[in-house]
């Protein structure tokens, strides 16, 4: 992987040149615009949410059930970290319209990445150790629209 950056919105934002994240980011967005689409009213927009999540990579505990089952797993992911992201997709009727989006969405992009740069400075203490040489040391995924059961057991980050 190596850093790159990524202009948005007169905004530039650290990026990892990565194909297959950029593959999933890509899919995924692409999956929740087509379901906003779907569901958009005339009114103003619709909004969804997705949902980042941290994975940590423990040694599962031997017990004689998953031996005896076979489900017997040499490791197991806990999950440290949830990022909410909540998007509102939005259909200017004009040009006007859409620059005038466009110009209040910057500065609350800006705002958001500050915000999550200060959070991921100052809250370290919950981030497990890396213990493997692995590229990526903590497996990650991308959901739509989580299900609430995700939402008391993990740090929630809401941009």
């Amino acid at each position: 992987m190596r850093p790159s950056s990524l202009d948005v919105l007169d905004l530039t934002l650290p990026t990892v040149a990565d194909p297959e994240l950029e593959t999933l980011i890509e899919t995924r967005v692409g999956q929740l615009v087509r379901q906003l689409s779907s569901t958009s009213s005339p009114s103003g927009g619709s909004r969804g949410e997705l949902a980042l999540r941290f994975f940590e990579k423990r040694r599962r505990k031997g017990g004689l059930g998953g031996w005896l089952t076979g489900t017997a797993k040499a490791e197991e992911e806990i999950c440290w970290e949830v990022w909410k992201l909540r998007i509102t997709l939005t259909s200017p009727r004009t040009e006007t319209e859409r620059i005038t989006l466009l110009k209040a969405e910057a500065p609350a992009l800006q705002r958001t990445a500050m915000t999550i740069v200060k959070i991921v400075n100052r809250d370290k203490d919950h981030i497990p150790p890396i213990t493997t040489s692995e590229m990526n040391p903590f497996p990650y995924e991308i959901l739509l629209n989580p299900r609430a059961e995700y939402d008391g057991k993990t740090i929630g980050f809401f941009a």
